[in-house]
């Protein structure tokens, strides 16, 4: 039986070959991984990337005076294996909410495969993130500026960017493949929808299209996170979930802060109890997101398989070891792999990865709503579009449209839909990735 990462290649060929009989050559699939996250490092002198940057306009659907403002788009390129005379593909990451370094250098499928496919190699920065500032430091400063910070800009500024990128490599015949994870990946699967004439086909890895309005159960994230832990060790999905109400106890006595400061080695003393909740919840998804088979460093640097040793360290621990304690020694796990940090600063972190806009994106258009059921093992809670809406006003002043994307890209009855209109798309899903319910 063929391996999920050689079923991608054959599919992958024959988006290329049937887009584009300019190529000359096919080549058989190798032995590769499939995820479009790290699960092996390349280094920056082994796989370069020159950096460059697109004038790109402020506003591609309105024509305003100001919607023809520049701003400076920066993309990366490797034509190290790009067989250019030969109509050699295009590969194009269209970029998350990050700095597009970091997604690049933990992309290891589109460098593993441009060889095989003389593809020449494109990383594009998502407006609002990383140095692609359309107002500069002043870019995050009202509603006014962030007003241009959606999917659909995003996806016209690659289009524009590609179209015009191709004209001055003169490269019109080389079809264009579009890549992306997360939520890269579903600005890969609508870039496709939207864009036919540019892009032949797309690769959405772990590409939560379906997270929207009422299609996905709204517990089905942090239920999916809770069974990867409960399938690693039934004992850990307990203690994990019996933590909270520890923590809860602990922080309602009078010293109850210092003690849990205490308790989590703080570099400061705490000023909320709801720091450490946080610290060790986002522990525990975040390593159930990034659960590779080998060692990575996307988030932070990790194990191999990080939920089973975060479960190793809770089975391991004393009978007599509070839930709490095992919680912590496990999430430590996430934050100081490396042992390094002899520390843990619970307030006032940096935002490390340029990931700030999201609050807004999530606040406007990427309305996800998600609760937690009694399965889970996490504490409870539920989703109000009224809540939501009054925190987002009180936030950016600006009212969501919940509803928005599922009009403008669609979502309901999926298959059909697909089988309409869209053709040439893998969507791939890690089924342990909490995302893949919504995928």
């Amino acid at each position: 039986m063929a391996s999920s990462s050689s079923y991608i290649f054959l599919i992958l060929l024959f988006i290329i070959y049937v887009g584009a009989s300019e190529i000359k050559s096919i080549y058989l699939p190798g032995t590769y991984q499939s995820s479009l996250l790290q699960l092996k490092k390349h280094e920056k002198t082994k796989m370069p990337f020159k950096v460059h940057y697109f004038p790109q306009i402020l506003d591609h659907f309105t024509f305003l005076p100001k919607s023809s403002k520049v701003f400076y788009q920066k993309y990366l390129i490797n034509d190290q294996y790009w067989h250019k005379e030969g109509g050699g593909p295009i590969f194009v990451y269209t970029g998350n909410e990050g700095n597009i370094d970091w997604f690049a250098v933990n992309t290891g499928f589109m460098l593993d495969i441009a060889p095989k496919f003389r593809a020449l190699l494109v990383f594009i920065e998502h407006r609002f993130y990383g140095d692609s500032m359309p107002f500069g430091n002043k870019s995050y400063k009202s509603p006014k500026t962030l007003g241009y910070l959606n999917s659909q800009q995003a996806l016209a500024d690659y289009a524009v960017l590609i179209r015009s990128l191709k004209h001055n490599l003169s490269s019109e015949s080389s079809p264009v493949v579009v890549f992306g994870g997360s939520y890269g990946g579903m600005l890969a699967a609508w870039f496709r929808l939207k864009y036919p004439h540019i892009a032949i086909g797309a690769v959405a890895s772990s590409a939560p299209i379906l997270q929207f309005d009422k299609i996905t159960p709204w517990s089905s994230f942090y239920d999916a996170v809770s069974q990867d832990f409960k399938e690693a060790s039934l004992n850990c999905y307990k203690v994990i979930k019996g933590s909270w109400a520890e923590l809860d106890a602990l922080s309602a006595h009078e010293e109850g802060l210092i003690e849990v400061s205490k308790l989590f080695r703080t570099c400061k003393d705490l000023h909320s109890v709801d720091s450490a909740r946080d610290w060790l919840w986002e522990a525990f998804v975040y390593t159930a997101m990034v659960n590779y088979p080998t060692e990575a460093n996307f988030m932070m640097p990790l194990p191999a398989y990080p939920v089973q040793e975060m479960c190793k360290i809770i089975d391991g621990l004393p009978k007599g070891a509070s839930k709490l304690s095992r919680a912590f020694a496990a999430a430590s796990l996430y934050y100081n792999y490396t042992q390094t940090q002899k520390c843990f600063n619970l307030e006032g972190g940096t935002d490390a990865h340029g990931l700030h806009g999201w609050d807004w994106q999530a606040c406007t258009e990427m309305v996800m709503p998600m609760t937690c059921s009694n399965e889970s093992m996490f504490p409870p809670f539920s989703f109000s579009y009224k809540e939501f809406t009054q925190d987002c006003k009180k936030k950016f002043g600006v009212e969501p449209r919940p509803h928005w994307i599922t009009t403008e890209f669609g979502g309901y009855r999926i298959e059909q839909v697909l089988k309409r209109f869209g053709s040439n798309m893998i969507f791939s899903n890690g089924m342990q990735d909490p995302w893949s319910r919504g995928g």
